[in-house]
Parts: C-alpha cells; structure tokens; sequence
C-alpha cells in the first residue's frame, strides 16, 4: 500500500474474497485505507465480507465473479474503472484443491482444479494488466500460489502442479512488464497450511477429525512439519500481501513469498 500521506487511495481487486485467504486479504487492505473491490462466486458470501469493510469503517464492495470466465473478467474490470477510474492492486486468491490419488482422478476434477487454479490467474493477470497500463503502467499482482508448488505432496497432483504452473507463469509475466517498461510488479505468496473452509471441507480432513476427535486435533496432526507445529492463520498470509502491494516492496518482483512455518526448509 502507499503510505496514506500521499492522499491515494488505492484501488485493490480480490478474489476468493467469500472466505479464507481471500477474504482475510480484503479486509486486510480494507483495514489499510483501500477501496476493495470483493470478488467471488458467492455472491451474498462476499457481500457479507464488503459490509465488514465497510462496519470497519473501510470501503467494500461485492462483485460476482467466476474466475474462469472471460466475459465475467471483462464485465468486474471495467465496473471497477467506472467507479474509480483505476487497479492499483490484484491479489488472485480464488483456487480449490482436490486429493485423489492419479489412477482414481477423474479427468474432469482434474481440469476444474486446473481452471480455478491457473487459468484463473491467468485471466485475472491478463486483465489486471490492460488495466494497469490504461491507467499508467503501475501496479502490483500478487498470485496466490502454495508451498505445494515447491514440494509434492502425494495425492494431491493436480494442485501442486497448478501452483506450481502459477509461480512459472508470474515469472514470465514479471519479465515480461518488465520488458515492456511497465511498473508493474507480478510477485507470489506460496503459503503452506492456512486454516481455511477449503481444508475442513475435504474428506481426508474430516477422516482425521473422526480420528482425533476435533478440527483442531486434525489441524495439529497435518501441522507436524511446520515450524511452530501449527498451520497459519488466513490473516498472517494477508499481511505477507499487503507488503507485496506496498512501497516497501517497489523493488520485488518476479519471486514467490515462502510463508511456511518452515514446512519446505
């Protein structure tokens, strides 16, 4: 975020903004002085996360978004450039993970994971860009990857090979703003374990709440690796994106963001 003494507000898109990471970051750049634009599927889930912006005394609103849909992309941006005139920041949070072992995954899991996941980011990118070049040439990207794009984890083969795609593809596209004399930073946060809705939904997490009799004694079983034997708290992983998107890291782009608890160490 710029400092609040220049007297801009920044202009901040989120998706996934309905729970988890993604809704932990928007009200994290809300809380900072930013005009967030919520962005989700769940259109009355995001509404709920605009309206705590907005009792927080921030400035929230909902837009509905599949992320896998051009025209829904197209449609967000210029409603945002109408209201504001501007996209300083664009943090694509929205993903979903699937465990299956390889010979048991159905093609078509296999390609909803992979179009949430990257193609998602890849259209958010694509858009931010124009966008950012319409008003400029700055701004900051932040893609929401995952420590299992570094290190495989078995079972979950479509996930890690689309966070690990997504770090690949906010390389080249950092390179290539950079090439084009743009000011726009493409930067990664690869998280390890974050207490979302997205794990508690899973089978095997229910399994392992069954086996240790409560959500916190499967997070503790799955958190054994971490470093302080827990996994992250959403809000912890918003803090490593305000600092992405701030002046503080006008000189960061191109690289990935390890919050981990020490998990790929």
């Amino acid at each position: 975020m710029r400092q609040a003494t220049e007297g801009i507000q920044q202009s901040v898109l989120v998706t996934g903004a309905a729970s988890g990471i993604g809704q932990a970051t928007a009200l994290a750049f809300g809380q900072a002085g930013a005009l967030v634009w919520c962005a989700d599927l769940r259109l009355e889930k995001v509404e709920e996360t605009a309206r705590h912006i907005a009792t927080s005394g921030g400035t929230g609103h909902a837009i509905q978004l599949d992320v896998t849909a051009e025209t829904d992309w197209e449609k967000a941006v210029e409603a945002i450039f109408q209201a504001s005139g501007r996209l300083d920041v664009l943090v694509n949070s929205a993903g979903i993970s699937h465990a299956a072992p390889i010979a048991e995954m159905p093609l078509e899991d296999w390609r909803r994971v992979l179009a949430i996941n990257l193609d998602g980011t890849f259209l958010g990118t694509k858009h931010a860009v124009r966008a950012m070049r319409q008003a400029g040439g700055s701004g900051a990207i932040i893609n929401i990857s995952s420590a299992s794009g570094l290190k495989a984890a078995p079972g979950a083969s479509a996930y890690c090979a689309s966070k690990a795609a997504v770090i690949m593809f906010s390389q080249a596209v950092a390179k290539e703003c950079i090439a084009h004399g743009d000011r726009i930073r493409v930067n990664c946060i690869c998280p390890a374990g974050v207490k979302t809705p997205m794990w508690e939904s899973m089978p095997f997490f229910q399994e392992l709440v069954t086996q240790s009799g409560s959500v916190a004694g499967a997070y503790a079983m799955l958190a054994k690796d971490a470093l302080e034997g827990r996994f992250a708290e959403a809000a912890e992983i918003a803090q490593a994106a305000l600092y992405l998107a701030s002046d503080a890291a006008k000189y960061v782009t191109g690289t990935e963001l390890v919050v981990d608890g020490g998990f790929t160490a």
